[in-house]
């Protein structure tokens, strides 16, 4: 339960940090960048909810508030000074592919422990974070 709710904080904080370049972002792409970045948000919110749900199906309580987020989020902290395009979208891109790679390390730990429906949960989340770092980082090219 322990490895669920840590992932459910890591997750809220990806979805806060998403709105946060959603919010923020200013230059040349903006209209592009501020609608991706809210589509990162409605995934992220996706992903929460199969979290949370899956900590609630296993008879565990999902601690979801912003609070207990912020307390357990092993993602490092979003640069709140930024507004350039490309900085939110280095920013976003490496939070993305931390969480990615909390999400790998799940499914292997839960895969471990015999939960292949966890680990299942963890590979459709994986997916989509992949997906997401894709469509953002793409805006890097040059």
């Amino acid at each position: 339960m322990k490895l669920l709710s840590d992932r459910l904080a890591d997750c809220i904080d990806l979805r806060m940090q998403a709105k946060q370049a959603h919010w923020n972002v200013k230059g040349a792409n903006f209209i592009a960048l501020h609608e991706l970045f809210d589509k990162v948000v409605d995934g992220a919110d996706e992903y929460v909810d199969l979290i949370a749900e899956r900590i609630t199906q296993l008879g565990g309580v999902a601690e979801g508030t912003v609070r207990v987020a912020a307390s357990r989020s092993r993602l490092a902290e979003y640069p709140l000074e930024i507004s350039d395009g490309l900085a939110h979208v280095e920013a976003l891109s490496n939070v993305l592919a931390d969480f990615g790679r909390l999400a790998r390390q799940a499914i292997d730990q839960t895969t471990e422990l015999g939960d292949a429906d966890t680990a299942d949960i963890f590979t459709e989340v994986s997916r989509g974070i992949d997906k997401y770092l894709w469509l953002v980082e793409a805006h890097a090219q040059r």
